[in-house]
């Protein structure tokens, strides 16, 4: 069954409180009418899937709106880019924009071999007995901005050091690469020297490292992969 709107709601005229009132029963309508739709869709063994996932983006759009705090401004129709313009001139130093919200920003990856990271004795390499520390990555994340066609991230990562059998209080320094390609191109490279202070050989020792500067030529699309992880370069003799 359709449910018609009342006339005096639709178009561009009425007060604000008519176009509030109208937005919550549009968002009634979604909540109840997809739920409705879902179980009728179910008995259709010959409906055309196109046109269901067509009715999904459609109804995850306007659920979208309806969990917006400003449900009136999620279905205003209009010039987005001049609303945004002029919101964005009244944004105070350092706030967020929306399109920056929006934006792409590429997620981080950790290669196979590069999440573990283990110190031994001298002469004791690749001994278990011998192990004075490991150290794994554990989490990680990652924030973008933009600017004059270019952005930056910030990437960082968690993770615990655990000792040895051989292990003892003091500081340990861990190699750590954050990289960034674009397809097969490298456009950013650096290795750090990560140092972690061990008060206590008991238990694990937390740590978080993080690289703020990371500057990308170019815009975020989704050919760009980020990588973070240990890197102790090419294998020494033994």
């Amino acid at each position: 069954m359709e449910t018609a709107f009342p006339p005096e709601r639709v178009g561009n005229s009425g007060s604000l409180a008519d176009a509030v009132a109208f937005a919550d029963e549009i968002c009634h309508l979604v909540l109840s009418s997809i739920s409705r739709r879902a179980v009728f869709y179910e008995g259709l063994s010959l409906f055309n899937h196109r046109v269901f996932a067509g009715s999904v983006v459609a109804a995850a759009v306007l659920l979208s709106g309806c969990q917006s705090e400003d449900k009136l401004g999620a279905f205003q129709l209009g010039n987005k880019n001049a609303q945004e313009t002029a919101q964005s001139a009244e944004l105070p130093a350092g706030a967020v924009k929306e399109s920056e919200l929006r934006a792409y920003c590429p997620p981080v990856a950790l290669r196979d071999g590069t999440t573990f990271f283990r110190t031994y004795q001298k002469g004791g390499q690749d001994d278990p007995s011998k192990v004075i520390y490991q150290a794994s990555i554990t989490d990680t994340t990652r924030s973008c901005q933009y600017a004059n066609g270019s952005f930056s991230m910030n990437v960082a990562v968690a993770g615990r050091v655990v000792p040895g059998p051989v292990g003892n209080t003091g500081n340990i320094t861990m190699p750590i690469r954050v990289a960034v390609l674009r397809g097969d191109d490298v456009v950013y490279s650096k290795l750090f020297q990560h140092n972690v202070a061990i008060a206590d050989t008991a238990g694990a020792t937390q740590f978080i490292f993080n690289d703020p500067n990371i500057m990308v030529p170019g815009a975020a699309d989704r050919s760009l992969q980020v990588f973070v992880g240990f890197d102790e370069g090419p294998p020494r003799n033994r």
